[in-house]
């Protein structure tokens, strides 16, 4: 969507046509904020455009509506979740853009509102403004009933079963005494390192990346699968009541503490501060830590402490009187792309990366900026040569936020995408539906780490012994270079291992030479083709009989497989015709890898039935458990379903346990579990 802004001392005549559109756009930038997760401009931008119409709304207080986005929070909630209604209306809060906004627009406000001296000094509480989604939460006698979203303020959406998996979240509140009716509200967000681990594993999947950890964590939130939203780590601190019954305090502070003690979390950066000097004292400390935190912050916030005090202050139509956003200029500068060159990262996926002109950027001189992918340097149209406005937000490596293209001059160039991997000259793949472009070479430099602690690990080949710290010492060394090397491997190069001994030596042997009879199932895993997982590794296996049939089976003949799609099998069929994968399958073959088929018996008494396992047995491990179902027929998998058969439940089972009683899914403990085999 285009912006557009305009000067706010733009003649009456104008001002009319200017707020209607100032109020379409920023309308429409609340739905992909709020509702859809995927803001089109910076927060930045946003603010001008809501300041202009607060400006032009009070020039020409005629022209102001109800339904105007000053008037009003958020954006409706989506059709997709339940809604519910807040007791207490979830507002926003103004603005404060610098140090003199913080003191005009709220110490001077509240002095003149309560009638105190300009020397007076206010107590307020001062919290660092998280950058995630707002959520209350509903305790009644302690126990979590409800969870929602801020919504439109007045109507929230129904994401309990999601917040149930935040584990910062308690379900019951400890302590005492505690209220009969409490309402939190707060921030979910996301941890940088977590979002960099989402992002990493988005790109891995060929899905386009995440703009920002609070994105990130909105969608989470807002999944309708709450399984989703268990695999994302998200985190929780709570910054105000709502309602609250049969128990009262008096100030924010007050409440904080309680809050903690409750076993909900307070973020420990929160603290009373006395007067407005001390309020800015704390937005310049903030600012300062803001670049070392394990989250993102854009701000501050100050709240006049006094409970007593808020009421007497009270609220404007979206926003309190007594508390205000402080927030930190962005954290944009604006450089030259110089070139724009290809980094293969560890899981083969080829990431442009922009080399700029060094440039200041939150105290740090950058000189690189991640481009993500290449659809996305086409659909921001950025060429080497370009003038660029470059933002940190959330990763350690910078992103181009937009392109001037006004600055360009006709030198600027495009950046075709690859065709062959810039480290080991396989030539790269795209599949269907993907942005990413991978190499699948399985001995490229940069992925071969990845690649021998895989084919090593307890589910491919289990090579005991042979972990991350010996296969960085065999790196080090320079003794292998492809998975296959590792077979290579004598008593004389281990013995050049830091803090090797014989025993040690000889077991790792001994593990090698163990490992060359893995079931087949065991080596197609171990190989690290794409999509395929150990589930998907047996079929192939049961299907095909052999690495040699496997290798030389057609797309057809692939996708007739169980478990198998058009996407699984291109990227078997892409991994098995590079050149270099078949030589490193040849070595291990001609090493003496010589894998065992499992043998599977079609139309057993399992037949058609569907297992799961949780917790640990004690007679046998869940690989020799997986081995007897599939040997009768039957299949294991690793979530519970209406479709699944049996839910096998060991010591300390999990949560797949609990969802088996949701659904009604019969359960057998281990004793149950060997009568069912031995039943015949």
């Amino acid at each position: 969507m285009q912006l557009s802004f305009l000067d706010i001392s733009a003649p009456a005549a104008n001002a009319s046509r200017r707020i209607e559109e100032l109020r379409r756009q920023i309308i429409h930038h609340n739905r992909r904020y709020y509702r859809d997760d995927e803001p089109e401009i910076s927060d930045a931008d946003y603010d001008r455009l809501f300041r202009e119409l607060v400006e032009l709304e009070r020039e020409h207080p005629e022209l102001v509506t109800s339904d105007s986005p000053t008037r009003r929070v958020g954006a409706a909630p989506a059709e997709k979740f339940r809604s519910v209604p807040h007791r207490l209306p979830m507002l926003s809060l103004e603005n404060a853009m610098n140090e003199e906004e913080i003191v005009s627009r709220l110490d001077a406000r509240v002095k003149k509102e309560l009638g105190l001296a300009p020397s007076f000094s206010v107590d307020y509480m001062c919290e660092p403004k998280m950058d995630g989604l707002a959520i209350e939460l509903v305790y009644e006698a302690g126990l979590l009933t409800v969870a929602s979203t801020r919504g439109d303020g007045v109507t929230g959406e129904d994401v309990t079963e999601n917040v149930r998996t935040v584990r910062d979240i308690p379900r019951r509140l400890a302590g005492g005494p505690i209220p009969d009716l409490l309402e939190v509200r707060g921030e979910v967000y996301l941890s940088l390192e977590a979002f960099q681990a989402i992002n990493a594993a988005r790109e891995e999947n060929g899905e386009a990346p995440l703009s920002n950890p609070r994105n990130a964590a909105a969608g989470s939130l807002r999944q309708l699968d709450s399984r989703v939203t268990a695999q994302r780590p998200l985190s929780f601190f709570c910054y105000a009541p709502g309602r609250v019954e049969g128990w009262r305090c008096d100030s924010q502070r007050e409440f904080l503490r309680s809050a903690a003690g409750w076993g909900l979390p307070v973020n420990p950066l929160a603290r009373p501060v006395q007067g407005i000097d001390g309020a800015l004292s704390y937005y310049r400390e903030m600012q300062a830590l803001r670049d070392t935190l394990p989250y993102e912050i854009d701000g501050t916030v100050v709240k006049v402490d006094s409970y007593a005090l808020q009421r007497d202050l009270g609220e404007k139509s979206r926003a309190p009187v007594w508390a205000i956003a402080c927030k930190f200029p962005p954290r944009q500068a604006e450089t030259v792309v110089e070139e724009i060159i290809q980094s293969v990262g560890r899981t083969g996926v080829i990431t442009p990366v922009a080399r700029l002109k060094p440039v200041e950027l939150s105290g740090v001189t950058v000189s690189r900026a991640t481009l993500h992918n290449w659809d996305e340097i086409a659909a921001k149209d950025i060429r080497i040569g370009d003038t660029v406005v470059v933002e940190r937000a959330g990763d350690v490596i910078p992103a181009v936020v937009r392109v001037l293209a006004e600055r360009r001059n006709g030198t600027e160039r495009v950046a075709a995408p690859p065709s062959i991997c810039p480290e080991c000259g396989s030539e790269v793949v795209r599949l269907d539906g993907e942005v990413a472009i991978r190499c699948p070479g399985i001995s490229c430099p940069p992925q071969i780490r990845e690649a021998i602690i895989h084919f090593c690990s307890r589910g491919a080949m289990d090579i005991e012994g042979l972990g991350d710290r010996f296969v960085e010492q065999l790196l080090t060394l320079g003794l292998v270079h492809t998975v296959a090397d590792v077979y290579r491997l004598t008593r004389e190069d281990f013995m050049r291992f830091e803090r090797m001994g014989e025993k040690l030596a000889s077991n790792l042997l001994d593990a090698l030479e163990k490992s060359k009879r893995r079931d087949l199932s065991r080596l197609i895993y171990a190989l690290g083709i794409r999509h395929v997982g150990e589930r998907t590794a047996r079929s192939l296996a049961q299907a095909f009989g052999s690495l040699e049939h496997l290798q030389n089976a057609t797309l057809e003949e692939l996708v007739s497989v169980r478990d198998i799609g058009a996407t699984v099998a291109q990227s078997i069929r892409t991994f098995f015709d590079n050149r270099d994968n078949r030589r490193v399958i040849a070595d291990l073959l001609a090493a003496g890898v010589a894998p065992a088929v499992e043998a599977k018996q079609i139309g057993g008494r399992f037949s058609g039935m569907t297992f799961v396992f949780t917790g640990g047995l004690q007679g046998m491990t869940r690989d020799e458990a997986r081995r007897l179902v599939e040997s009768a027929g039957g299949s294991v998998t690793g979530s519970v379903s209406k479709k699944t058969s049996f839910v096998i439940a060991g010591d300390e089972a999990g949560s797949k346990l609990e969802k088996a009683r949701e659904l009604g899914v019969t359960v057998l403990d281990e004793a149950g579990f060997f009568s069912l085999l031995s039943a015949g």
